[in-house]
């Protein structure tokens, strides 16, 4: 279970030390309460320093997911306490990778942001924590003061309801809790806010139910197409063969015998169906992932992760034995019902008219499934464009990115880390190719911290504060690098440090949010003051500039309100919560391809700071990967919506194939009797479009009714778009027409003699 915080506006699974420090009093319904984190450090071990990623996790962790050991031990709660001497746990990849799996390791110190952890012990190889975020390299305790009054929030909590606790009881539980922590910690819930407990399952696929519900359908859409042409295989075959069962029953045989046959011959052709189905969905699952990703976790490099799980077989068995079964039954009766006396004398396999309606309502079924697939396919593609089009506000290339982490005794002030960059940046200017350099917290599309403000001299309205916004800080030359415009006032320069005026700066749409009359650069700042006691040193903050809008969080969303104040002026304590929660960015502007300076960055900086950078990046690779989610969903139902326009156009084909093949004597006839062959094959025509228009008709009201569960998946599109909802039953209708006018043409050419003499 995660715990989860609740309010009117939504949930969120984010949690504060005294967050977690209350929950884990909470002991009557939730045990082994659990704070998880990943951080990055500096190993400085080897012959060159590394980047790794350390989770930090109380110390039931190992009890509440099973971890278990192959060497050493999991670390206790006197371990896992404030002050207490540091341990580590090192992951199975890591030692392998690192320490070449030695034995010996349990004892040994090893140094991580320049401070001692002794190991304990090695995690097994089949522990995977990946549903939380990377996979750390190494693990250590999160202590956390049970008395403290810490209100940032950079974890999470998970835990194990207690045995016989439902889920609804620890809800209602935790719940009523939230006014204790509200009498507590005055103002620290917002209004009418709260506590919860949800699956982590559930937790983890809340932003991906709507696309799982609409692959699902799509899945089983492409399915049910497939199943419907093979059923309208078999009541051909069925026809075809009636002679031949005639035959066999004149010879003797049973009716149960003849169904028996023919339902083993249908069985034995879904299930080599199912088996190529399942060995072409292998190879196409990995195609797609090695074109993206999409960022999901447990994939492995281009898909490499992905194994054939037994379950998916067995899935697969049970569809194709009931496809085998279901769709075969009706032609096996219709074939041992035959008339035996009628079939022999009549010596054809001609089909009743029930039959054909049959046929006819199954081609129905296939356009609608079809029409409605493409329609979805359709809505996202439009998405795909939207988000493309989309200005994010700063320009994206020629410039190179990649991470550094401030972490460790040497870094715990302000001054020291603007110091270090400082001492970056020189060195940076001075290479071949670089036009400009900054480093920041948080790079654009990658998210950032949210913070409450005050405006000085304003009355307020309602709480503590004016309100919130995005917050980022930042060295001299950010919008240079990133060129993002200054509509008013000026940026940050070398003389925005410690020992200059603390300003701020401030981006459009918050100008225009918070100053709807009057000019923001006359008023001051408090951001974060009175919320957080990392804060309590904030000083008030001039506005000195205004900047136009770029977007943090994705393409997708609109920008908000949002801060920058300069690195080299935030307070220590925020300085070092900064450092422990994230590593700091660098972002550099190149006149050449920024991937082919990054050897020279790389080094520069490793000699300026002695720390390893990783994670190194064009800022393109980040404004792709922003959209990659929709990219795959775009890919995914495009492929489904091929595959169905592909199945349904064989099935109409099949269908009127088969039909001027059972009408060749009367077409015969009428050519014989002189009728035009362009009137026969518009006769045609006809027959299969009207079945179309049918299909088109129910498909778009199903996808007019369905199209609301896409809402989330959209941007830039309404659900209802008139040019989807138009554009693809014409694309459907002109391959409709296309698959019924070859058996058209074929039915203008009968040769009249030929034709009757068959008969």
């Amino acid at each position: 279970m995660l715990f989860i915080n609740t309010s009117p506006n939504g949930a969120f699974p984010g949690a504060s030390p005294a967050k977690f420090a209350y929950w884990r009093q909470q002991t009557d319904v939730v045990q082994d309460a659990t704070a998880l984190r990943s951080v990055i450090v500096n190993y400085t071990g080897g012959d060159t320093p590394e980047q790794v990623t350390m989770g930090q996790a109380s110390a039931p962790f190992a009890r509440l997911f099973g971890a278990k050991t192959v060497l050493g031990r999991t670390y206790t709660d006197e371990e896992d306490r404030p002050n207490a001497a540091h341990v580590a746990v090192l992951s199975y990849g890591w030692w392998t990778r690192r320490f070449a799996s030695d034995p010996k390791i349990i004892g040994k110190t090893i140094s991580l942001s320049s401070e001692p952890y002794i190991v304990i012990g090695v995690l097994a190889k089949d522990f995977d924590p990946s549903e939380f975020g990377d996979t750390p390299d190494v693990w250590s305790p999160f202590p956390v003061d049970a008395n403290t009054a810490d209100q940032a929030h950079y974890f999470r909590v998970a835990g194990r309801l207690e045995p016989g606790v439902t889920l609804a009881q620890a809800q209602a539980k935790l719940s009523q809790s939230g006014a204790g922590f509200e009498r507590k910690f005055p103002n620290s819930l917002g209004k009418n806010g709260s506590f919860s407990v949800d699956p982590i399952q559930k937790v983890f696929v809340r932003n991906s139910k709507a696309l799982l519900v609409v692959l699902l359908a799509a899945v089983a859409g492409v399915l049910l197409i497939a199943c419907a042409n093979v059923a309208n295989l078999l009541l051909v075959r069925s026809t075809v063969r009636k002679r031949e069962m005639a035959i066999r029953a004149a010879m003797g045989a049973d009716r149960g015998r003849i169904i028996r046959q023919l339902m083993t011959e249908s069985v034995l052709l879904s299930t080599i169906g199912g088996a190529l189905g399942l060995a072409l969905g292998v190879v196409g699952i990995r195609s797609l992932l090695a074109v993206n990703t999409a960022g999901l976790p447990r994939v492995g490099e281009n898909g490499a992760a992905i194994h054939l799980d037994w379950r998916v077989v067995v899935f697969t068995a049970v569809v194709s034995l009931a496809t085998g079964l279901l769709f075969g039954v009706a032609p096996a009766l219709h074939a041992a019902r035959s008339d035996l006396s009628g079939t022999l004398r009549d010596g054809t396999g001609s089909s009743s008219g029930r039959h054909n309606r049959v046929r006819s309502a199954l081609v129905v079924l296939e356009i609608a499934l079809a029409l409605t697939l493409v329609i979805g396919s359709g809505l996202l593609i439009r998405t795909s464009l939207a988000l493309r089009a989309v200005a994010p506000g700063f320009d994206a290339s020629n410039v190179l990115t990649m991470r550094m982490s401030f972490t460790g005794p040497r870094f715990q002030t302000s001054m020291s880390v603007d110091q270090a960059i400082r001492d970056g940046m020189d060195r940076l200017r001075a290479i071949p190719g670089v036009v400009s350099a900054s480093a920041a917290c948080c790079l654009p599309l990658e998210g950032g911290y949210g913070l409450p403000f005050k405006i000085l001299g304003r009355p307020l309205d309602n709480g503590p504060f004016h309100g919130g916004g995005s917050w980022t800080t930042v060295s001299p030359g950010y919008f240079e690098v990133f060129k993002i415009p200054v509509l008013r006032g000026r940026t940050f320069t070398e003389q925005d440090n410690a020992s200059g005026p603390p300003v701020v700066i401030i981006n459009e749409s918050m100008a225009k949010q918070y100053w709807k009359a009057g000019d923001p650069l006359n008023d001051r700042l408090a951001i974060g003051r009175g919320g957080m006691k990392e804060f309590a040193a904030e000083p008030d903050r001039q506005i000195i500039g205004v900047v136009a809008d770029s977007r943090d969080n994705g393409l997708n969303q609109d920008p908000g309100p949002k801060m920058f104040v300069p690195q080299g002026q935030i307070p220590d304590g925020v300085n070092a919560l900064n450092t422990k929660i994230s590593p700091m960015a660098w972002a550099i502007r190149t006149k050449v391809p920024p991937l082919s300076i990054s050897a020279a960055v790389q080094a520069q900086l490793r000699q300026a700071t002695g720390l390893p950078v990783a994670d190194i990046r064009s800022m393109s690779q980040i404004v792709s990967r922003s959209t990659s989610r929709e990219q795959f969903n775009t890919l995914l139902m495009t492929v489904f919506a091929l595959s169905a326009l592909a199945l349904a156009a064989i099935g109409i084909y099949g269908v009127m194939a088969y039909a001027v093949q059972q009408r060749s004597r009367e077409i015969g006839v009428r050519l014989a009797l002189g009728a035009e062959p362009g009137a026969i094959r518009t006769m045609v025509v006809l027959q299969g479009m009207r079945l179309t228009l049918i299909g088109v008709i129910i498909g778009v009201g199903t996808a007019y009714e369905l199209s609301h569960y896409m809402k989330s998946m959209l941007f830039g599109v309404e659900v209802r778009d008139p040019l989807v909802f138009v554009g693809v039953p014409l694309l459907l209708v002109f391959i409709a027409l296309l698959a019924v006018w070859i058996p058209a043409g074929r039915a203008s050419k009968v040769d009249p003699l030929g034709a009757l003499r068959s008969a």
